[in-house]
């Protein structure tokens, strides 16, 4: 299909800030070797060889540089009950603004870009367990406000990957690489309580960047610092916490490019394909998804580089690596409308749906 929106730039560079090997290694730690302890920057200033004040420095240099988004807990959206899903819209190619202005003002919209397809708005939404107007409402809802000619349900059958971590020091080599084939991941809600919901309001958002990040939320939530510790190790083992990591502003921090490279294999070769996709170093995400008449592909990968030619690489080396592609297509995102981390147990949702259906 013709791209319908304005036309990738390709660059190397971009808005990239330059950064030195010390920079590479400590947002590599950062993003998939932040320990769940009392004292998580002493722990990297240890794998790092210096002191923890020159991590604490750093880090808040690198925020400050607009490099590092936030040092913040992932927590599961499925595993805690709300509904979640990827949406493909068509909405005015010459003005895509005013409807993303509208999508992006609910508060379960995480992510929404602007990409070179028919289906040119693409975001991700979620709503509370308990929402009156649940999914099907919320986005019959956002068609009628945004205008959208054809809005596609793109939910998650399966899930094979979520890890977003740039890997700073590996070149376009590495990140072209398979590893290991990994097992689809369990994605059903999964039982909590009061307290559960009390720890992620204390603690989701912005970590504070001091030596024991965890000591304001343990007060507010009248605990020890080494019983909130032990409780969100508690949560990740119970699959309601993912992590704890640094998320970057891609562009600043050198990966300038995004390709969502989606893929049409025989319907007995999903689940294998899906596996081997997965294994990639360079590939963030993965996932089977629902096809319908104008869209045949099953599974959706996500790739990451320093430009759109490194995206390109590690997605042909996809294709070679599986063999079993019957057709693919790389929607690159021109636009970042929104991105940030949900926050879980507000009163935005019910705000919302209170304002914009009276629910």
């Amino acid at each position: 299909m013709a791209a319908v929106t304005p036309k990738i730039r390709s660059r190397k560079d971009g808005a990239a800030v330059p950064l030195d090997e010390f920079d590479k290694k400590l947002l590599d730690t950062m993003q998939g070797g932040f320990r769940i302890v009392p004292r998580p920057y002493a722990e990297v200033a240890t794998v790092l060889g210096v002191q923890e004040d020159v991590v604490l420095a750093r880090v808040a240099e690198l925020i400050e540089q607009r490099i590092i988004r936030q040092v913040t807990p992932i927590f599961d959206t499925r595993a805690l009950g709300y509904q979640s899903m990827l949406v493909a819209a068509k909405v005015d190619a010459e003005h895509p603004w005013r409807p993303a202005k509208i999508v992006n003002a609910h508060p379960g919209v995480s992510h929404n870009y602007l990409r070179n397809h028919e289906f040119n708005m693409w975001f991700t939404v979620a709503t509370e367990p308990d929402s009156p107007l649940g999914l099907d409402g919320t986005l019959e809802l956002l068609k009628q406000q945004t205008g959208a000619e054809s809005v596609r349900q793109l939910p998650t059958l399966k899930l094979f990957k979520i890890r977003m971590d740039l890997e700073m020091s590996g070149d376009t080599e590495t990140l072209a690489k398979a590893a290991q084939v990994v097992e689809p991941v369990d994605i059903e809600p999964q039982p909590y309580d009061e307290l559960d919901k009390a720890v992620i309001r204390a603690t989701q958002g912005d970590l504070p960047v001091v030596s024991e990040p965890y000591a304001g939320a343990a007060r507010e939530l009248g605990m020890t610092v080494d019983a909130l510790v032990a409780h969100l190790e508690g949560m990740v083992d119970r699959g309601l916490l993912r992590r704890v990591a640094a998320i970057l502003f891609h562009r600043r921090a050198g990966f300038s490019a995004n390709g969502m490279g989606v893929w049409k294999v025989p319907e007995d070769q999903v689940l294998e394909a899906g596996r081997r996709m997965a294994a990639f170093r360079g590939i963030s995400h993965c996932y089977e998804r629902p096809t319908y008449a104008d869209w045949p592909y099953q599974l959706f990968t996500m790739a990451h580089g320093r430009s759109k030619e490194e995206c390109d690489a590690i997605l042909d080396a996809v294709r070679d690596e599986v063999g079993c592609i019957e057709d693919r297509a790389t929607l690159y995102s021109s636009t970042e409308f929104k991105k940030v981390r949900l926050l879980y147990f507000t009163d935005d949702f019910k705000r919302w749906e209170r304002e914009h259906a009276g629910a």
